[in-house]
């Protein structure tokens, strides 16, 4: 999530120090937002340095096209990330120093109305990062069947009402096409029978709408291997998480990654005589210092890991 405010990401001191950013590298921002990391990286760099980056936001692309106009040592593509390894190609670029994503939604698509993944802002459903590819959830919504409904929300939102709410949707749906926010939000707090303190009962069900109409765990999951095959050797992955499905994706994936490989049934071989793992841990587990979270209450639920090449 590039979650900004006066346009800097959530633990961006510490995402900078995890990357370890040398002055003459080569590092890819797959997750450019308004470009908080990008610029970071690149106050870090010298004149031989260079950071791609790949956004599937047009809005967020405008921005980086923006910021390659006035420095030659970024370039940016219209990608999602699941896509890195022929953006890279297109580059020119076999391997890279350092990777850094930061996933989830931006403030800046949570916070314009127009991009319709927020409840508090009554706008068209839509919830797409990228309005160029795709369907608006809405048009989902309109036929999926209640099951899969239920599915989404509850796999995809930790949701436990999720059987209420996809009954409450097809119930309405029903009555009148549910094309708005502020729409959906009215059905799904009727059908929550009790509140968590402190949040609005449509969080869960937009955040899993939302996580399904992008595909955003199956991007991770594509983009992950992508990233370690492309990392020049002492080349280091960096992700920050902001909720326990994405981080679970990540987490697994680099502790698989720190790991010896498995060897064949039935092979001896001595401890010392082992291969060595791919990657080994740089930052195994780190949160925003407390400092931040009063500052920006949404990095509360950040998560940064990190990983080295061997």
């Amino acid at each position: 999530m590039n979650v900004q405010g006066a346009h800097q990401p959530v633990m961006l001191g510490e995402a900078l120090e995890a990357l370890a950013v040398r002055p003459d590298g080569c590092y890819l921002d797959a997750t450019f937002g308004r470009g908080g990391h990008s610029r970071a990286i690149l106050a870090r760099l010298g004149a031989n340095g260079r950071v791609v980056a790949l956004d599937r936001d047009p809005e967020a692309v405008a921005a980086g096209i923006a910021l390659a106009k006035v420095d030659p040592r970024f370039s940016i593509a219209h990608r999602p990330f699941s896509e890195l390894g022929q953006a890279l190609d297109a580059w020119g670029l076999a391997a890279v120093d350092g990777v850094l994503f930061d996933f989830g939604v931006s403030s800046p698509q949570l916070d314009t109305p127009e991009r319709g993944m927020s409840f508090r802002l009554d706008a068209p459903l839509d919830m797409r990062m990228d309005p160029t590819r795709g369907e608006p959830v809405r048009v989902w919504l309109a036929t999926a069947e209640r099951d899969a409904i239920k599915e989404v929300i509850k796999q995809y939102g930790e949701e436990r009402f999720a059987h209420a709410i996809a009954k409450a949707i097809v119930a309405a749906r029903t009555r009148a096409p549910i094309v708005s926010t502020r729409q959906l939000a009215e059905i799904v707090a009727k059908a929550v029978p009790r509140r968590e303190p402190g949040q609005h009962p449509a969080t869960r069900t937009f955040q899993a709408l939302r996580i399904f109409v992008n595909r955003e765990l199956e991007e991770i999951e594509r983009a992950l291997p992508q990233a370690v095959a492309r990392l020049a050797p002492r080349g280091r992955l960096v992700a920050i998480s902001f909720h326990s499905l994405e981080d679970r994706i990540v987490k697994r994936f680099m502790r698989a990654q720190c790991e010896p490989p498995p060897l064949p049934p039935g092979v001896a071989i001595r401890e010392d005589e082992r291969p060595e793992p791919a990657m080994r841990w740089v930052v195994k587990r780190l949160s925003p210092a407390e400092a931040e979270c009063a500052q920006n209450p949404r990095a509360r639920s950040a998560v940064l890991r990190a990983v080295e090449k061997r």
